[in-house]
């Protein structure tokens, strides 16, 4: 007999407009040695380039739903990982000025704590009713595990625990559906790729803009603390080339 393939919706390649990766939003002068604060003036300038360009930022589910449409001319995907405190103070007025939504990726075994996992600077997380507000404020929420783990490599028992019971915790928390997961470190194998689509997801994100993913490893571009405007361009330029490659 012919060999059957897997051609469920979530193994079809994908061809998302861009998707930026952002991290801490602050104006601290703190060290941050991985690179991961983005000043809120600074993400003000880059979502007024959005603006100009005629663009709009949205959550990755709005995004991934526009695909599906044939509705995503116009639209670009904005992410925030490990959910610090600052989004509430620092991004969530800024993309509240233009009019645009996000998704924000949160630790769910370490809500109102820190980012126990990390050698830099201690930083807090958000809490359950923190967590309740970015949602009340039209913002996705999404899991990004329950402890940040590397999940490549990880046995069973570690992808059903970081992956599965985060996405319950999760919705018991919003008492909402949880659609997707982001990999920490933007590391996984085929056995977190499987974890994800068996735990019902709709979709599982990672790092890079390198090519295109399936539904469950859906590519995004990282922004750095110096990104300006020709940077933005740029990587959106390069998306866009490698897509057309493809």
């Amino acid at each position: 007999m012919p060999e059957t393939r897997d051609i469920s919706p979530q193994r079809v390649r994908m061809m998302l407009p861009p998707v930026f990766m952002y991290h801490s939003v602050s104006p601290s002068d703190l060290p941050d040695p991985h690179r991961l604060r983005v000043h809120p003036d600074r993400l003000d300038r880059h979502l007024r380039l959005l603006r100009r360009l005629g663009l709009r930022g949205v959550s990755l589910s709005e995004l991934l739903h526009a695909e599906e449409r044939g509705a995503a001319r116009g639209l670009i995907g904005l992410t925030f990982d490990d959910g610090y405190t600052d989004f509430l103070e620092h991004a969530l007025p800024v993309l509240g000025r233009y009019g645009m939504t996000s998704t924000l990726y949160a630790v769910a075994g370490r809500l109102g704590r820190s980012n126990e996992w990390d050698d830099g600077p201690e930083l807090g997380l958000l809490d359950a009713a923190q967590l309740r507000a970015v949602a009340a404020a039209g913002h996705e929420v999404g899991s990004h595990t329950m402890t940040h783990p590397h999940l490549a490599g990880a046995t069973p028992e570690v992808l059903r625990t970081e992956i599965a019971d985060s996405r319950e915790l999760l919705q018991d928390v919003l008492q909402a559906e949880v659609p997707g997961l982001c990999y920490p470190y933007g590391e996984f194998d085929a056995a977190a790729a499987d974890a994800v689509r068996a735990a019902g997801y709709d979709y599982g994100c990672v790092i890079g803009d390198y090519h295109p993913g399936d539904r469950s490893v859906l590519p995004r571009c990282y922004v750095s603390p110096r990104d300006t405007a020709v940077h933005l361009v740029a990587r959106m330029v390069r998306h866009e080339a490698r897509l057309r490659l493809r």
